[in-house]
């Protein structure tokens, strides 16, 4: 479509309005727990999440929305939203990505008024993928893109947490550049049978968080 990089760069851009800063994802409770201190702990945190933790199985369902907007299959949609709220594995994930669906619906308005998205409460995969399919951006530039806005909001909830300069945290996202597009790819090319995380230590600091006395973050 004409106007498809300015889309994606608007859609996908970090200041899109969605409210990402104010979660981040149980990095706080694995700061607190002292699990992540540096800048090779926190590249290496989020490179598991990335590759086959729940940012994976994000991007899987991405996918899957895209394609499920692309051929109008509304009970598909509703399913891999079901899906996608109970693969949230803690009270604070759950709202977490209901809340940055439903805002990231809201914004994308000016975008995308399809009957399929009308829900504005779809968790954030399966809203992010539905504008995508249905502005008719590239499966694989979408699935990337969104991948990298999930790698930038962590990054940044780590430079406020650990906390790490310029000097440290661009340096992680250029380190983390191949992953992104690596699994930008394979989740364009993924089904459902794909789905599965090994990032059990993110879960675990993603339900610490909800007992952490002192909190910065929602999640």
């Amino acid at each position: 479509m004409d106007g498809s990089l300015t889309t994606l760069l608007s859609l996908f851009s970090a200041a899109f309005p969605i409210g990402s800063f104010a979660y981040s994802h149980g990095i706080e409770a694995a700061v607190a727990d002292g699990r992540l201190r540096d800048a090779d702990a926190v590249r290496d945190w989020i490179s598991v999440l990335v590759s086959r933790g729940s940012g994976w199985n994000d991007f899987v369902l991405f996918a899957q929305a895209y394609r499920a907007t692309r051929l109008g299959d509304a009970v598909a949609l509703g399913e891999l939203a079901a899906l996608a709220t109970a693969l949230a594995g803690s009270a604070e994930r759950r709202d977490e990505t209901l809340r940055l669906g439903e805002a990231y619906h809201a914004a994308a308005r000016p975008w995308s008024e399809a009957p399929l998205l009308l829900d504005d409460r779809l968790p954030l995969p399966i809203a992010v993928g539905g504008v995508a399919a249905v502005v008719g951006l590239p499966l694989t530039d979408a699935a990337t893109a969104h991948a990298h806005n999930f790698v930038s909001a962590l990054v940044f909830a780590a430079v406020r947490l650990v906390p790490l300069g310029q000097s440290a945290w661009v340096p992680i996202l250029r380190d983390l550049g191949p992953v992104i597009t690596a699994s930008g790819a394979r989740a364009a090319e993924a089904t459902l049978d794909d789905l599965g995380s090994a990032a059990l230590v993110s879960d675990i600091a993603a339900m610490r968080h909800e007992t952490l006395g002192t909190r910065l973050f929602r999640s």
